[in-house]
């Protein structure tokens, strides 16, 4: 079974970030790549966001 990909809308709702953040946390390598899916089309992997959101809430214990 193949994993779900995420739409940006999906991901500001699953992590409460907006999307000028998502980007910038991109840029500084602090949040996952999107795989790009044409010229104006991104999606995340479902696994890769809950994976870095598991990951904050170690860092924050």
């Amino acid at each position: 079974m193949s994993e779900k990909l995420l739409r940006r809308g999906e991901v500001e709702t699953r992590t409460g970030l907006s999307r000028s953040t998502i980007y910038a946390w991109m840029k500084q390598g602090e949040f996952p790549q999107p795989l790009k899916l044409g010229a104006r089309a991104v999606r995340w992997r479902s696994g890769d966001i809950s994976a870095w959101l598991e990951s904050r809430a170690e860092q924050a214990t």
